[in-house]
């Protein structure tokens, strides 16, 4: 039997669009809707006292030199396991596939609205243009446009979507889709050799595994202090690796209690652990809350690639991970159930991993 796709696993309501909104008429005050109170101010005063988020350089991580090899993958290991995120610079992405999908995103979403109803997301469907996670009429909505896309497995996609995207864009999202798989493949070896985990265990897991892509558009809002991009959350998936399509900065971690924005590097992708790398490596390395906010005058544009696991695996702690001092932390769930009750709920912190905890 053929597995089931991720885009089947969940739903969300219709909701309207933010930019049409926004486009139609001159807004003074914030629709009740977005207005957000039980969120964190977004402003921090003093950026220049908090954190860097850590970067880790590609080119050194596959040095043939051992010294500068290991003394990267010690870092690797500690951003993954202190920070869950890090810019990765040097990743070997083709700078032309890059801007060709910057260019495409952006025409993407300057599309007319009928245009944009082609792509629009069908009841019981996740993919195309909306939102996620919206399981009420009365849920308070985040300040963002979506597009939700499932590039691989290639059986998975839409019909009706890739193939109807100008050529240039198509060809630069089917390159990138390839490039990003080799490049979390990778990413995902070089982790399991800093664990010392079998090899095999992180391979079986994520070969020939899921992608998927949420282009995301933040526009401009008259009261930015009032409304959130995105809602604090960390992602279900094994690995995300985000491009920021703009100048436009907007991305917030939790850090020791705070939130530190981080300042995204020119060609640089910023690479964050999921839910379900936490718990395949028995909560070593750890997934992180994180958050959009948007800005009064600017608009910000990103694209979160997600990698993960085949849809018909198993999802536990890795065995090679587990032992008598260091016992399991999670229960182990099919990877169709875990998806399943993920899309099911609001974006709400760690809430949902935390479901996944041996008591």
């Amino acid at each position: 039997m053929e597995p089931v796709s991720i885009a089947k696993l969940g739903r969300s309501l219709a909701v309207p669009s933010v930019k049409e909104l926004i486009t139609k008429e001159t807004l003074s005050a914030v629709p009740e809707r977005y207005v957000r109170p039980d969120q964190d101010p977004p402003f921090i005063s003093n950026t220049t006292s908090l954190p860097q988020v850590p970067v880790i350089d590609m080119s050194n991580l596959l040095s043939l030199e051992k010294v500068v090899m290991e003394s990267e993958l010690e870092k690797l290991h500690l951003a993954s396991k202190e920070w869950g995120f890090f810019q990765l610079i040097n990743h070997g992405v083709s700078p032309s596939v890059v801007e060709g999908v910057k260019v495409g995103i952006e025409e993407l979403f300057n599309l007319p609205i009928e245009e944009k109803k082609k792509f629009w997301q069908q009841p019981g469907d996740m993919e195309g243009f909306g939102q996620g996670f919206v399981v009420s009429e009365d849920q308070k909505l985040d300040w963002a446009d979506l597009f939700h896309l499932i590039s691989l497995p290639k059986h998975s996609r839409k019909p009706n979507f890739l193939p109807n995207f100008p050529i240039q864009f198509r060809e630069s999202i089917e390159a990138y889709s390839a490039d990003l798989e080799k490049l979390a493949n990778t990413i995902l070896d070089l982790m399991a050799k800093a664990l010392k985990m079998e090899p095999s265990e992180m391979r079986e897991l994520f070969d020939e595994g899921g992608q998927t892509m949420r282009m995301n558009y933040y526009p401009s809002c008259p009261k930015p202090e009032l409304v959130i991009g995105l809602n604090p959350h960390s992602d279900a998936t094994g690995l995300t690796i985000l491009l920021q399509i703009n100048e436009t900065e907007g991305l917030q971690i939790r850090k020791d209690g705070m939130w530190v924005p981080v300042k995204p590097l020119p060609n640089a992708f910023v690479v964050n652990i999921g839910d379900m790398l936490e718990i395949l490596t028995n909560g070593i390395y750890t997934s992180i809350e994180h958050r959009a906010t948007v800005n009064r005058g600017k608009e910000r544009l990103s694209l979160a690639t997600f990698y993960n696991p085949r849809i018909d695996a198993e999802l536990g702690p890795a065995p090679s991970l587990v032992t008598p001092q260091t016992p399991p932390l999670f229960r182990r769930i099919s990877v169709t159930d875990y998806f399943q009750g993920y899309f099911s709920r609001e974006l709400q912190g760690k809430s949902y991993i935390d479901l996944m905890r041996i008591p």
